[in-house]
């Protein structure tokens, strides 16, 4: 299977940098939400780099089967099929399925790896197996 991973997530340095580099290779801009790795804060104030960890469970609620898994073990929303319901989003366990208004269905992690080549402390790597 591949997914992207955290290595270090202590390294974090808030910059953004992965969102914005997610946000604009999807949507060709940045804006909050936008982007299918977040970066938010934990209860104790450390912060949460929250990144798709490829479990399905969003193949497995949408209700269009719009959702398949590839070859490489990567859920990949097929944007034929997919009506925009959002059920995928709002059933998303880490939040991080993305929606933009303007644009009728939503993104999620392919595990490209451009937020990888952008994260400025190398703290994040595609993994196989």
């Amino acid at each position: 299977m591949k997914k992207l991973v955290v290595k270090d997530r202590s390294q974090c340095q808030d910059c953004l940098t992965c969102e914005i580099a997610c946000s604009e290779a999807f949507y060709k801009s940045y804006k909050l939400n936008t982007s299918c790795i977040k970066i938010d804060l934990k209860k104790d104030n450390s912060l949460n780099v929250k990144v798709c960890n490829q479990c399905g469970v969003c193949a497995k609620k949408c209700p269009e089967g719009a959702i398949k898994e590839n070859a490489k073990g990567v859920y990949m929303i097929n944007k034929k099929l997919c009506t925009g319901c959002l059920v995928c989003v709002e059933s998303c366990p880490k939040g991080i399925i993305a929606k933009v208004e303007d644009k009728p269905t939503p993104s999620k992690c392919i595990a490209c790896g451009i937020c990888v080549d952008a994260c400025p402390m190398g703290i994040l790597d595609v993994q196989q197996g």
